[in-house]
């Protein structure tokens, strides 16, 4: 059988954008859309605990390594995953995750992807499950991998079928669709062949797809690329999304949205998908994709903010328990540039009720694992807490003021210094709705601090972080 590679490009300084002053602040637009389908109880699962190739991929290709040439062999993903169970797994990281760079194949009669460059991902979920680990895969029931002759499972259609037609209205009439093939969701066959991708990934044993590329799919256009496809349009993309959560639902797969526009303040993705990525690409990582770039600005198209720190506080609204979990992106402690900064980024995702997403590797982390293991600061994670940002507004100093409560009723509260130097940083308790006497300790210093006053002040590094857990 032929075979199809869809090389996933890394857009890396493209998708990013320039950290510019000239755009000032405001949310995505909202079109008008049918009453969509609801799909029951998709909302059930607390962020993951886990880890990613990206690094190795993004590090790969700023090397000047192509695509079609990128591989992480079997003996590569041995090393990384006897070292993920050795050193995370005991902490509740229990993933390994592909992402896009590297080759994806499909290599048998099914037509959906079998192979991550020389990787089998059946031999992956093997080698995994061994060490007592899933497996999450990177890929989009709206990309079309196989010939087209190939046959959709259950029906009289082939994957020819399921591409543009002329038949329904596009967006962007004369644009060719850029690197992917995509699936029309009102095409005839198209609801089974999605139902078919997450079959195919159940029975592989994968049950986390990471599906990236949407606003391409939604409007076809690309804030810095300029027009990138045909544009399905809204509705469209409506349709596709709840196909695909009818489908992740029926066989257990968790489903994290990456490059939405979210637009109608993310109804669409809020409702169909289990996760949403609120920020651009952590590429080179460090402060710079933490906290710096673009800093206090948002944007109406993908991505919205620029800066983890941004983005989970423009989109705090839409999170917490039993809703969508908010992304943050990829971890790379090893590009910051102190402690305090590790403690920062660490903390950022665990008190807005974000996936911890470890994208080092056993050649870069170096001593640093131990900022992703504080089993304090882990059981935020485990009881699924979400936080709330004292202000969600981006240019109010209020936000670096996150606060939430545990499901046994302690409060948890986060003290944020984004700034350059040292600050001191104060919250009143009451503003918090909190009163009584509390018990106070540090999760970062593993320290109990006495009883809690009613004004709680501290003496925060330059872009460091206290965080405080108050029990009776």
């Amino acid at each position: 059988m032929k075979k199809m590679n869809i090389i996933t490009m890394a857009v890396g300084a493209v998708l990013l954008a320039s950290c510019s002053d000239t755009i000032e602040m405001r949310r995505p637009p909202v079109y008008e859309l049918p009453e969509l389908p609801v799909v029951e109880d998709i909302h059930t699962y607390k962020a993951p605990l886990y880890w990613s190739i990206y690094e190795y991929c993004y590090t790969q290709e700023q090397a000047g390594v192509s695509n079609s040439d990128m591989d992480f062999t079997p003996e590569q993903w041995d090393e990384v995953i006897d070292w993920v169970a050795r050193e995370l797994k005991p902490y509740g990281y229990d993933m390994v995750c592909t992402d896009g760079f590297i080759p994806m194949e499909a290599k048998d009669a099914s037509g959906y992807m079998t192979h991550y460059g020389s990787m089998s991902l059946k031999d992956l979920v093997a080698k995994c499950k061994a060490k007592g680990l899933r497996v999450g895969v990177y890929d989009n029931p709206l990309w079309i991998h196989g010939p087209r002759e190939t046959k959709i499972e259950g029906t009289d259609y082939t994957f020819g079928n399921l591409y543009y037609n002329g038949s329904v209205d596009i967006l962007n009439p004369s644009a060719e669709n850029m690197w992917f093939n995509w699936v029309v969701a009102e095409n005839p066959g198209a609801r089974e062949y999605i139902d078919g991708f997450f079959r195919h990934y159940a029975e592989l044993g994968i049950d986390y797809i990471r599906m990236d590329f949407l606003s391409w799919y939604e409007d076809g256009k690309d804030r810095n690329i300029g027009v990138v496809g045909h544009g399905y349009g809204h509705e469209s993309y409506a349709r596709a999304l709840n196909y695909i959560a009818e489908s992740a639902k029926k066989y257990g797969i968790f489903t994290s949205l990456v490059m939405p526009h979210l637009y109608g303040d993310a109804a669409v993705e809020s409702k169909y998908g289990n996760m949403v990525r609120i920020v651009a690409d952590t590429a080179g990582g460090g402060w710079w994709h933490c906290s710096s770039c673009d800093r206090g600005k948002s944007y109406t198209t993908w991505p919205n903010c620029m800066n983890m720190f941004d983005g989970f506080t423009y989109w705090s609204h839409i999170a917490g328990r039993g809703k969508v979990i908010l992304d943050g992106d990829f971890i790379r402690l090893n590009t910051f540039g102190s402690d305090a900064e590790r403690e920062t980024v660490v903390s950022l995702q665990l008190m807005a009720g974000g996936p911890v997403t470890v994208s080092d590797r056993p050649s870069t982390i170096g001593n640093l694992v131990s900022f992703y293991t504080n089993t304090e600061m882990l059981a935020l994670n485990a009881d699924r807490f979400v936080g709330k940002p004292l202000s969600d507004k981006l240019n109010d100093a209020n936000n670096r003021i996150w606060y939430g409560t545990m499901s046994d009723g302690s409060h948890v509260i986060g003290l944020f210094n984004r700034d350059d130097s040292a600050a001191s940083i104060s919250v009143n308790l009451s503003d918090l709705g909190i009163s009584g006497e509390w018990n106070m300790r540090d999760l970062w210093r593993h320290a109990d601090e006495g009883k809690a006053p009613a004004t709680i002040t501290a003496q925060i590094p330059a872009h460091g972080c206290k965080i405080i857990k108050l029990t009776k």
